[in-house]
């Protein structure tokens, strides 16, 4: 069986390999502002299910395709990637020395039958300096990710601790990929190359 990611986004695809899964990579090409919601959770869910909705119609249907999406949740705003450095900049002055919850939607589809589900982290930001946030968004990492962070890259060392899948903070929730497949009838190892 064909395994194909729905996403543009590296860390997810380097974790499925990491974990013995080699995805072809199909972008959604969708249009993610189409999504509104005041709901962190039920918008990672629909933008999930929108990216994998939209690769599962040109890919066969024996394919399984798997859509993830990420927002961050903080203090009632819901953060996906900042438009501009101005913006990344601004928001890790709000972040630092504060929690977030992420939130990464999942959506699996093989045929006719799919699969959603939603895990969630809670994720701890170090209270740093202007300079350091300065250096991190000059970098350029912090614009191409939801919430402006990441764990698995430079922003690392501005994470300290989370409560939660670590996976999921990178993008994609390898228990959560897996119960979802077990609904397909998929058992996890099968999918090791």
């Amino acid at each position: 069986m064909r395994v194909v990611l729905a996403s543009a986004s590296p860390a997810p695809l380097k974790t499925l390999q990491e974990a013995g899964l080699h995805p072809d990579v199909i972008v959604s090409g969708v249009d993610e502002d189409q999504m509104t919601s005041t709901d962190a959770a039920n918008l990672a869910a629909a933008l999930a299910q929108l990216k994998c909705r939209a690769v599962a119609e040109i890919v066969d249907a024996d394919d399984l395709v798997i859509g993830c999406d990420s927002v961050l949740a903080f203090e009632g705003e819901i953060l996906g990637k900042p438009v501009d450095a101005h913006e990344a900049i601004g928001r890790w002055r709000r972040m630092r020395g504060r929690s977030g919850v992420l939130h990464t939607g999942h959506c699996v589809r093989r045929g006719s039958r799919e699969f959603i589900d939603t895990a969630s982290t809670t994720v701890h930001f170090a209270d740093i300096s202007d300079n350091e946030i300065e250096a991190y968004v000059a970098t350029g990492e912090p614009l191409h990710v939801a919430g402006a962070f990441t764990i698995d890259g430079l922003g690392g060392a501005f994470i300290t601790g989370i409560e939660g899948d670590h996976h999921n903070v990178v993008g994609i929730s390898l228990p959560l990929l897996r119960m979802l497949l077990a609904d397909l009838d998929i058992v996890w190892t099968d999918l090791w190359a």
